[in-house]
């Protein structure tokens, strides 16, 4: 049996909109094994992103938990929360969020910087994780230099610099030419197979979705009947 990584149980969301309250994740469960790569697919609403989000301590539920190496991380203090997401999630997003007065190399080596490392070990480390990525070449480059493409890479070398415990995409090749998305596809299916990496992906697309290991349908914020 496979380690499980993340645990989620019975976790629920819900939002006030218009005097309503919208049940957005409804007592959901979910195990993520280590190793795995799970593709979140659903329609618009059926509370994908807002479970990506919980993975990722970007926001807060309100019941049930979510279980990584044994820390409930919906348990956590906001200060708590802000060291274990650094020390444990990688973000990769649609829109790669690089901030353009800086080299690729600059933008990569941001996260480090929460860690009180020294300056040239930032850059050695952000150098090893652009090269994973196939863009040593490019690490002096701006982001306005670079492709779409490119910027993705680059984003995903930034998610993997501080070598986090699982990775969390969300429409990571939605911005993206086909083959653009290829790539990154098959970026990410290395870093899973190659590398261990534990990723958690949520996509509209099948193509996208044919790569992961297993796919999870959500559905009103549950996991549909046969979803997993």
């Amino acid at each position: 049996m496979a380690e499980v990584l993340i645990a989620v149980r019975d976790l629920a969301r819900s939002y006030e909109r218009g005097g309503q309250t919208v049940h957005v994740l409804d007592h959901l469960s979910l195990d993520v094994e280590r190793g795995a790569f799970i593709a979140l697919m659903g329609p618009s609403g059926s509370g994908k992103t807002t479970l990506l989000n919980l993975l990722g301590g970007l926001d807060r539920a309100d019941s049930g938990a979510i279980l990584v190496g044994g820390v409930d991380v919906v348990g956590l203090s906001e200060d708590e929360l802000a060291g274990w997401r650094a020390a444990n999630v990688g973000f990769i997003f649609q829109l790669y969020n690089l901030l353009p007065v800086l080299k690729a190399i600059e933008n990569v080596e941001l996260p480090l910087q929460l860690f009180g490392l020294p300056r040239r070990e930032r850059r050695r480390r952000a150098a090893l994780a652009l090269d994973l990525v196939g863009l040593a070449h490019r690490q002096d480059h701006y982001p306005r230099e670079l492709s779409g493409g490119q910027e993705q890479r680059v984003a995903i070398a930034r998610a993997l610099v501080t070598d986090p415990t699982f990775l969390l995409a969300d429409e990571p090749t939605g911005d993206l030419d086909p083959h653009s998305s290829k790539e990154i596809l098959d970026l990410l299916q290395h870093l899973n197979a190659d590398f261990g990496k534990t990723i958690v992906m949520v996509t509209h697309g099948r193509e996208a979705a044919a790569r992961a290991k297993r796919i999870v349908h959500l559905e009103e914020g549950r996991i549909a009947a046969g979803g997993v």
